[in-house]
């Protein structure tokens, strides 16, 4: 049973990053809008740095429990911090798309952008994992049904982001010439 903690983990993972960008764009929904609406994205992102050193702090306490000797390496220290940038850019553009999103889909602006997200993400990690342990039998021996899954999550994020319902409850005018004037 121990060797299956990884499902739970990862299915823990899924609910937690499921509601992440949701929970994200109502706090900075509720930050103050009018003058201040160009850094409410900022203002959320503050926080959720906040909330990150406070689980990196519960990450120190569990390590002390568990009896960690606390023996690190230069290399192990170099690829963690390369990962927290990446992650924390990530945190940080997903706070900017939220932003730029809300005009369009208001309160539902986590509804076009997420999909995008959490289904650009893994092909990106695919490529990322297989250039830096390639398959045996290199890329050509990936199995069709693997490509083509990868080939449906994009297709996929695309066709949920650009129907997005908006808080109107229509698809979002992304695919729609503006009614308004435009300069030519």
């Amino acid at each position: 049973m121990r060797q299956m903690n990884w499902i739970l983990y990862a299915l823990l993972t899924v609910l937690a990053w499921g509601v992440y960008g949701v929970i994200l764009h109502k706090g900075r929904g509720l930050m103050p809008m009018g003058a201040e609406t160009p850094h409410a994205g900022l203002k959320a992102f503050l926080f959720v740095c906040i909330a990150y050193a406070l689980i990196g702090l519960a990450s120190a306490v569990l390590l002390k429990v568990r009896g960690s000797d606390w023996s690190l390496t230069r290399e192990g220290i170099k690829w963690s911090l390369i990962a927290g940038i990446a992650g924390a850019l990530g945190a940080f553009t997903l706070v900017l798309a939220l932003g730029a999103a809300a005009p369009i889909y208001k309160g539902a602006a986590a509804a076009a952008v997420m999909p995008i997200v959490f289904a650009g993400a893994p092909i990106i990690n695919t490529i990322v994992a297989m250039s830096i342990h390639p398959p045996e039998g290199g890329w050509g021996s990936l199995p069709k049904p693997f490509l083509l899954g990868c080939a449906l999550a994009a297709v996929g994020a695309f066709m949920v982001a650009k129907y997005a319902p908006t808080n109107s409850g229509g698809a979002a005018a992304l695919h729609k010439p503006s009614s308004g004037n435009t300069a030519k």
